[in-house]
């Protein structure tokens, strides 16, 4: 799958109701920070890639391995405090991005 392709996906599902935009797809992060949807795209695209399942569950826990494993923000033990705060976009819209990613797989398959 092409990260361009994902990306705007992506930000179509997401950007526009993130807490962190301004309502129309434009983000608003404070200087410093990174949103993790864009840092950590193309191992999103893994993750999700790597799953086949109706249970969210399922993809959040490749989430977890192969992402979150990879964010300076997680500490060594899983705990992350960005995460258990609701800060993180990845983890806050993380249904969205998977349907995104799903609808460009499937124009893709055809």
């Amino acid at each position: 799958m092409e990260l361009q392709q994902c990306w705007e996906a992506i930000r179509g599902k997401v950007c526009s109701r993130c807490v962190d935009g301004d309502g129309y797809g434009n983000c608003r992060i404070g200087p410093g920070r990174e949103c993790a949807l864009q840092q950590y795209l193309s191992l999103v695209i893994n993750a999700v890639e790597r799953v086949r399942s109706e249970r969210v569950q399922d993809y959040v826990t490749e989430l977890r391995a192969i992402v979150c494993a990879q964010c300076s923000q997680q500490e060594p033990e899983g705990h992350c405090r960005v995460r258990g705060e609701v800060d993180c976009a990845l983890d806050r819209y993380f249904p969205l991005v998977i349907e995104a990613i799903e609808e460009v797989r499937v124009q893709h398959a055809v």
